[in-house]
């Protein structure tokens, strides 16, 4: 055998040896490896959640600290928001690792069912690529940019019918009607 025979052997055997691999992988073991790359994305749902949740808190003292007399309500308000700040601080952490640790029971089913063996090869493969995480960075500033352009864009159709609303609403819950001055004032963007 001449050593370039040899050498071409050699990276055939290896080449045979990876696939091998490759195909020794169980269903269940892509599944998890899927998982592990989106971990990102299952931290985020555990990062809005516990955004969502201080955000609600916040909203719902802000009635209290607006009653409160004109001397107090900003200690008071940077106290709550120094409350919240701790509480969010408190379940964030917790909340991702909750997930991480649901992530497998919750998303691996619904994998296995909906994608065959080869399907969670090339999903990996997709996942694991430079191109998925160069789009994965951009996202947020493509939905943010998404959501600014339909907010413009549907402005002066939802307004009016926002304003409908309110109207009805204060209507039903006997709250005086908003002055007639506030009502011709353009809306802030």
């Amino acid at each position: 055998m001449t050593p370039k025979m040899t050498r071409w052997s050699v990276a055939l055997a290896a080449s045979l040896m990876l696939a091998g691999l490759a195909q020794a992988q169980t269903k269940k073991e892509l599944v998890a490896k899927v998982i592990q790359l989106q971990q990102p994305s299952v931290d985020n749902v555990a990062r809005t959640i516990a955004g969502q949740t201080a955000q609600q808190m916040l909203e719902a003292a802000g009635p209290a600290v607006a009653q409160l007399p004109a001397d107090k309500r900003e200690a008071v308000g940077k106290d709550v928001q120094a409350e919240v700040k701790k509480f969010y601080n408190d379940i964030e952490p917790l909340l991702r690792d909750r997930a991480a640790k649901l992530a497998p029971t919750a998303m691996g089913p619904v994998l296995e069912e909906k994608f065959s063996e080869d399907e969670l090869k090339q999903l990996i493969a997709w996942l694991e690529s430079p191109t998925a995480k160069k789009f994965n960075e951009a996202a947020p500033v493509l939905l943010s940019t998404m959501q600014q352009k339909l907010v413009a864009d549907t402005r002066p159709t939802v307004e009016p019918k926002l304003k409908t609303l309110e109207a009805t609403l204060r209507k039903k819950l006997g709250l005086p009607a908003t002055p007639a001055a506030s009502a011709t004032k353009p809306a802030k963007k």
